[in-house]
């Protein structure tokens, strides 16, 4: 039958006859044969399927080996031996055909043995893709192929190392798609065995590195080959810290060593089938600067950002391409020469982009353009070269100066969290945010949160930041190098000291707890005396200068202080018995919010007003006592005042007094038991009656007589600062006691001007106190950088709001945060409570803003001795922390080893326990210490 079939195969019969011709010899084979007939046909079919050159033989052989092997097992499982297979691995096709047909048994173990065997060695003999995928293919069909016990991780690693070496053989793209699928099937492979043994991922990364980092070439190879990414993207992303930490902290590995690595690795991003790769990447990139090894990511940057770059034409791959070149632009920002090496290259990128017409180029183009943008900011002065640049990407969207600082802050090397500060607590990196905290030297957070309060109050600083240099005024400059450094330190945390010492206030207890309000009324009042002096000094001195003194001397203009955050209120008080009124104006940089007694309820309306008081613009228009909001907690508008209903005695100073009893009439406007700043303002403008021992002198009746005061704003400050009066004498227990009221905060606030006309405020800062006595707890700040604005007029362009980002400065620690966790962080933590609100005005609504003209809001340029501070202090600082990075060996190498590496680390932990107000610093990470030795 054999010779038959041979025969027939082998004839020069058309191909239908053969067909038909093999079809009866496969059915005759189905039926019982006899061994040596059986063992003839199995030979002939395994010839014919091995050493067939044409189609039809080798899918005859293919058949007669499925019909034989399935209707005389036993014969089959005496044909297809260790020896027979032994000769038939060059075709793993057969073999694999060969595997699904035989019978369990001794036969079948033998040559499960015989494969497992033979594919280790097949592998250490580095075959090209085509055969690699074979051997994946035959193991992923028959896992009990697979090397096992030591052998299996041997034969993991030199699936790497064959990885390594795989080259594209034919050119093309038929020849590119087949070369990807073989290499995707071994990388399948390699994950699928890691799935069964996890311990053989370990192994398997230490060989990777081995080959990604050998800089030595033997024998002139080639570089390993960016196959081996396919490898990366099976890794669990729930490794890769674990790795990075790791491995950036290998004291066995050198720096040759790691940027052959890691430029290798950035090569992968042209791997257009691996996924998470540009994560893996970007996680190295960090963990090198988590360590401080700047030499490293400054070298490598330069090296392979333009190749980076150039990926950005292929959309296959543009996405991780991007990802990369994000970081390693926006974290290339001592120097200028990162980007440079780009600015050729970006306008034909653009016009590329443009003319692609997709939503991945759109996408691409809105993300370079934003690039493109923070790096101008970042590095100015180069007006010729950025010119081209600029006009490329003149059409796309430019995003605001908050965002720009946002990516600039969190991208930056100096930013970037180390992972080893709860190990190594020397080595800890700026705040995600950008921002630089204050050191607590020692019960000093109520000066902190201060400084950051009016460091966030952009006018001021920015007009602190102008000033020149000026002896007369020692504690104004040391402000403005500490809000200098605070602007463009490289440091976390920088040390207030020399400021504090400088505006010391002389009652305070060095090492005592503060009332922070008291200290910023300290404060705004030594700058605003200091300037005045200044300024009459320097008027002395040009008035000696002259030949005669004019005849009236010119007045001093207004200090700082007075400009952002100097107002006016009125006083008039009108004798009840005479009806005489005396006004008087005062000046004021905060007001004092005093809580209204507890028997005082919202829903109490004021009576009809009984007198106004004249004015000499002639009758105005009635107006509202009470206060209405126009969006609970988020905008509220206060009306001016009106009628003077009889209320408690309250005090502007540092105590708010309560009675037993409020007096009848007593009214205030607001939510049904809540308290809001509305309330508390509306309580504070409301007329008052002065009777009993509050009985008003009047100089008309030449005696104390019962009088009703009212007070009114004439003029509203830039920045309007609100102290609510937490701290309080209570007359029944004859204590001090703190009001942990909660009091809603609004986004925007309407102050009531004299006139009828009044000012909208927008919130910019929140200094929350934690605790339950002025003398001890705890004061962090709440800040953003610029207040919301009007929203655009009919006919602009619409263009999307300024971001207002809010941030959390609590020491050395600043993290970013929202509104809501400002309103809601009494709800969360009953003692921690606002204590003083700072509130900007809103751009084109002061007396000094021209209509439409928005407010400037640039850095100004710092003074040539203070520059030149900041940059020596910037590069002792990278130089401080490559050193300390170094120098930390002793300290890993001591930390115990964890033996589930798998397990990866815990999470870093919030610094503050149970409060955002902790005092005292959390212990940082938490968790094992693995130790990943490459």
């Amino acid at each position: 039958m054999d010779k038959i079939l041979e025969a027939v195969v082998t004839s020069s019969y058309p191909a239908s006859v053969k067909q038909g011709l093999v079809r009866r010899v496969l059915e005759a084979a189905r039926q019982p044969l006899e061994r040596e007939q059986c063992l003839a046909l199995l030979t002939l079919g395994a010839r014919l399927y091995v050493g067939g050159t044409e189609e039809l033989p080798r899918r005859v052989g293919c058949q007669l080996l499925h019909v034989a092997g399935r209707h005389h097992p036993e014969v089959f499982a005496e044909f297809f031996n260790a020896r027979r297979v032994l000769r038939l691995l060059q075709s793993l096709a057969c073999v694999q055909l060969g595997l699904q047909l035989l019978p369990e048994g001794p036969a079948a173990d033998e040559v499960f043995a015989l494969l497992r065997r033979e594919v280790l060695r097949t592998v250490c003999e580095r075959p090209g893709p085509a055969s690699c995928a074979q051997v994946a293919r035959l193991l992923a069909r028959h896992p009990r192929c697979v090397p096992d016990g030591p052998h299996r991780l041997l034969f993991c690693q030199q699936l790497v190392r064959c990885l390594g070496r795989f080259r594209c053989p034919a050119e093309g793209e038929e020849g590119a798609v087949e070369f990807l699928e073989q290499a995707q099937q071994v990388s399948g492979l390699l994950a699928q065995l890691w799935r069964a043994q996890p311990a053989a991922i370990l192994p398997c990364l230490k060989e990777l590195f081995a080959v990604i980092s050998c800089t030595v070439m033997v024998f002139e190879e080639e570089p390993p080959s960016s196959a081996l990414a396919s490898v990366v993207q099976h890794l669990p992303l729930e490794l890769m810290d674990g790795v990075v930490r790791n491995l950036s902290n290998d004291d066995s590995v050198t720096d040759s060593q790691m940027l052959t690595a890691i430029s290798r690795m950035i090569d992968w991003v042209s791997w257009p089938l691996g996924k998470n790769i540009d994560k893996w990447i970007i996680a190295l990139l960090k963990g090198l600067a988590a360590v401080k090894k700047f030499s490293i990511l400054i070298e490598v940057s330069l090296a392979k950002i333009e190749k980076v770059f150039s990926k950005l034409l292929y959309p296959i791959v543009r996405g991780a391409a991007l990802s990369v070149l994000k970081y390693m632009l926006l974290t290339f920002q001592h120097s200028h020469e990162a980007f440079h090496l780009l600015l050729p290259h970006i306008p034909p990128m653009v016009a590329s982009l443009l003319k692609e017409d997709s939503n991945s180029g759109t996408s691409c183009l809105e993300q370079l353009a934003e690039l493109v943008h923070c790096m101008v900011f970042r590095v100015p002065g180069f007006p010729d070269l950025y010119e081209p640049v600029m006009e490329a990407i003149k059409d796309l969207h430019v995003p605001n100066e908050d965002r720009i600082k946002q990516l600039l802050g969190q991208d930056a090397w100096t930013s970037q969290k180390s992972e080893l500060a709860g190990f190594y607590p020397r080595l800890v990196a700026k705040s995600d945010t950008g921002k630089i905290g204050l050191i607590n030297l020692g019960n000093t957070c109520y000066v902190n949160s201060i400084l950051q309060a009016l460091f966030m109050a952009s006018d001021f600083r920015h007009c602190v930041l102008r000033l020149t240099e000026n002896n007369s005024q020692p504690l104004m400059t040391k402000l403005q190098w500490l809000f200098a450094f605070l602007e463009h330190s490289q440091r976390p945390a920088i040390s207030p000291e020399n400021f504090l010492s400088a505006s010391w206030t002389p009652w305070f207890s060095p090492g005592t707890q503060q009332d922070c309000s008291e200290y910023l009324k300290y404060l705004l009042d030594r700058l605003h005396e200091e300037e005045k002096t200044g300024a009459r000094i320097c008027q002395k001195l040009k008035q000696s200068t002259l030949p005669s003194p004019p005849e009236e001397p010119p007045s001093p203009s207004s200090t700082s202080v007075e400009k952002m955050f100097g107002g006016k209120i009125v006083t008039r008080i009108r004798c009840l018995r005479c009806l005489h009124v005396s006004s008087r104006e005062e000046a004021f940089t905060d007001l004092s919010l005093a809580f209204p007694p507890e028997e005082v309820r919202a829903r109490d309306l004021p009576p009809q007003p009984r007198f106004q008081i004249p004015s000499q613009e002639g009758p105005r228009r009635q107006r509202k006592h009470c206060i209405t909001g126009d969006a609970p907690s988020t905008i509220l508008d206060i009306a001016s005042l009106g009628s003077p209903g009889p209320v408690g005695q309250r005090c502007s100073q540092g105590l708010s007094t309560h009675r037993d009893a409020a007096p009848s009439g007593e009214q205030v406007c607001g939510p049904e038991g809540s308290r809001s700043v509305l309330d508390l303002v509306n309580y504070f403008l409301s007329p008052e009656r002065l009777t009993a021992e509050n009985r008003y002198y009047c100089d008309s009746c030449a005696s104390l007589q019962d009088a009703e005061k009212a007070v009114e704003l004439s003029q509203g400050p830039r920045y309007l600062i609100l102290t609510l009066l937490r701290f309080s004498f209570d007359l029944r227990t004859m204590r001090r006691r703190k009001i942990l009221d909660d009091v809603s905060i609004p986004l925007l606030l309407r102050l009531p001007l004299a006139g009828g006309q009044g000012q909208a405020y927008d919130l910019c800062s929140v200094v929350v106190h934690s605790g339950v006595s002025s003398e001890s707890g705890h004061y962090y700040c709440y800040a953003r950088e610029g207040a919301a604005r009007p929203p655009p007029s009919l006919g602009t362009a619409d263009r999307p709001e300024p971001e207002n980002q809010w941030y959390l400065f609590n020491d050395t620690r600043v993290s970013f945060s929202s509104f809501e966790s400002v309103s809601n962080v009494t709800s969360f933590f009953p003692k921690d409570t606002a204590y003083v609100l700072f509130y900007r005005q809103r751009p084109g609504e002061g007396p000094e803003a021209e209509p439409g003209s928005p407010r400037v809001r640039a850095e100004p340029t710092l003074h040539k001795d203070l520059m030149e501070a900041i940059s020596k202090d910037n590069i002792l600082y990278l130089q401080e922390q490559e050193k300390e990075a170094r120098s930390r060996t002793a300290y890993i190498s001591a930390l115990p080893a964890s033996p589930h590496w798998g397990r990866g680390f815990d999470e870093d932990k919030d610094e503050d326990e149970g409060s955002p107000g902790g005092c005292n610093p959390a212990g940082g990470n938490g968790g094992d210490f693995h130790r990943l030795v490459f």
